[in-house]
């Protein structure tokens, strides 16, 4: 089940600042028309003027004209901000709402540092399209405004005008063509140069333990010169669009005031209207506003663009049945998942009983992490099912699926203020006695105890090494104790003594959620009520471990050391 494609970003965007779109286009048609007033009062008062007749009504509309022009003008300002800004909020919301949804299928699909590209850069100028486009109107109707102003001056100034007009509309339509190809590539670049960056600041130690940071720099920086060369293809664009426009436009200005000198001289149109109709020429041409509008307006449509393929990226839906009453019964039946053109998991069928341990082992590649995830339904079968207690996940509600699943990984995420505030994290809140206990379970109230401040200490001022971080998130995960409890190589950082007393914890007999844990560890899989034997993505044997370490293979999986120990 996947949710519906979402609508076009910006139209849904809009509702977070619909009033202040609308009251923007009502100010950018406001002063376009203004604008459009402005040469026809002048061009009268100058009429007046030289015919001896009072003017002092007509020069003081020109001059109310300009204060307006120019209040419309700082009103529309404000307004483009606002809504830029809301409408930039509204996107980010939902994009980042959109990558929660997916979970680890968004930055498997985009990559973690071109999401935060697409979130950052991309939305703030997908944001400014509503104002970009109310602008364009705005700049649209000055051009179309001035060819019917001359129009109704006199019929041969709109034709002589509207002679050239389709050398401009070829060129502004070369124009957009042309930008929406080179920000569209410019925009794919840099999500190429975020992603190679959110890489290396991933393995950040791994590269400098190695020596190769000059070469991993080399790495991020190699799309560098094509984000470049269509960078500098954006600007020849523009300026060759706008040389163009500089070239055609006044060659059109002067036909009309030509033509209109000669109707002048021959008493057709009035010295005022030849002063209004070489004004209504320059709004007619001005092509070179609407370069720029039409340039802001294409780049936030390529914005869109990208923040659409997150958004119209297929999410799991959830259902909305309840659990039944259980033990927390997990069960998958031919579970099928490729990955990369390969089956990964090839039909597995598993039954864990309610209450039960079940380590899961293998090899590296064979599947464990990805079985884990269908568990929990971070990652959903490309055929079969996984059941809880009798209920298909994708049949559950999302709160209670999250709340029946509780995870803890090998480099858990610390979210929250403080360490009090990681450990609480989730759908419910635990009593401060529960994450005590949580934190002792875990091995993690030592640590805790000697931090500045204890459980108030920021998450930012507790330092902390991978098994500390490890314990918090094992903290975290007992804190919120539901039907199934599932740990995806969560004691890989644990040193031997610390990992037993956690698994000791975490594997006594007595009532308590099923357990399934990714395990690579010896003795973590043998005090397993079971264990499940994954090879080449199927499940080579299911028992407890004491009789599958019989098998020399079995004893393989866990490496020489461990294969020698049984010999002895």
């Amino acid at each position: 089940m996947t949710r519906p494609p979402h609508r076009d970003p910006i139209r849904t965007a809009l509702r977070h600042a619909g009033a202040r779109c609308a009251a923007l286009g009502l100010v950018s048609t406001a002063a376009t028309a203004a604008g459009l007033l402005l040469p026809a009062v002048l061009g009268h008062a100058l009429d007046l003027l030289l015919a001896g007749a009072p003017a002092t009504a007509w020069v003081a509309r020109a001059a109310g004209l300009v204060l307006l022009l120019a209040l419309l003008d700082g009103c529309a300002g404000v307004l483009a901000g606002t809504v830029d800004a809301r409408v930039t909020a509204g996107l980010r919301k939902r994009v980042t709402g959109q990558v929660l949804a997916l979970g680890p299928r968004a930055s498997a699909r985009f990559g973690a540092g071109d999401l935060v590209g697409r979130l950052v850069g991309n939305a703030a100028q997908a944001g400014t399209g509503p104002a970009a486009l109310a602008a364009l109107f705005a700049a649209l109707a000055g051009p179309v405004g001035g060819v019917v102003a001359l129009g109704l001056v006199d019929p041969w100034l709109a034709a002589v005008f509207l002679a050239g007009a389709p050398v401009l509309a070829l060129l502004l339509r070369a124009f957009t063509r042309d930008t929406s190809a080179c920000v569209t590539e410019y925009q794919r670049e840099q999500g190429r140069i975020a992603t190679a960056l959110a890489e290396a600041v991933e393995g950040h130690r791994t590269i400098v333990a190695a020596g190769l940071q000059t070469r991993e720099a080399e790495r991020v920086l190699r799309p560098l010169p094509d984000l470049a060369r269509a960078g500098h293809r954006m600007w020849r664009v523009q300026g060759r669009a706008a040389a163009q426009a500089v070239t055609v436009g006044p060659l059109l200005q002067l036909a009309v005031v030509a033509v209109a000198g000669l109707l002048l001289s021959r008493h057709r149109i009035s010295v005022g209207e030849l002063l209004a109709a070489s004004r209504y020429a320059v709004l007619a041409t001005g092509v070179g506003v609407l370069v720029g509008r039409l340039a802001a307006a294409t780049r936030a449509h390529a914005s869109a663009r990208r923040l659409a393929e997150v958004l119209t990226h297929p999410a799991p839906a959830h259902g909305s049945d309840r659990l039944p009453p259980g033990p927390g019964r997990l069960e998958l039946r031919g579970a099928t998942v490729h990955r990369g053109g390969r089956t990964v998991l090839d039909g597995v069928d598993l039954t864990v009983p309610g209450g039960t341990a079940l380590a899961v082992v293998g090899r590296s590649g064979t599947g464990k992490s990805l079985l884990a995830a269908l568990a929990g339904r971070l990652a959903d079968p490309d055929a079969g099912e996984v059941l809880l207690d009798g209920v298909p996940l994708a049949a559950l509600r999302h709160d209670e699926l999250r709340r029946a699943v509780t995870h803890a990984f090998a480099r858990p995420a610390l979210l929250g203020t403080t360490v009090g505030d990681t450990i609480a994290f989730g759908l419910t809140t635990p009593s401060p006695a529960d994450l005590r206990s949580a934190a002792r379970k875990a091995q993690a109230d030592a640590y805790i105890r000697r931090l500045p401040d204890g459980w108030a200490t920021r998450l930012a001022d507790a330092p902390r090494s991978g098994g500390e971080a490890q314990r918090l998130g094992l903290a975290r995960a007992f804190a919120h104790p539901g039907r199934l409890l599932i740990l995806d190589d969560a004691l890989s950082g644990l040193d031997t003594v610390t990992e037993h007393r956690v698994a000791a914890a975490l594997l006594a007999p007595g009532p308590g959620p099923t357990r399934l844990i990714v395990a690579h560890r010896v003795s973590t899989a043998a005090r397993a009520d079971t264990v499940a034997w994954l090879d080449g993505g199927r499940v080579r044997a299911v028992g407890p471990h004491a009789e599958l370490w019989r098998d020399p293979e079995y004893r393989a999986v866990f490496g020489a050391r461990a294969a020698e120990g049984a010999a002895r």
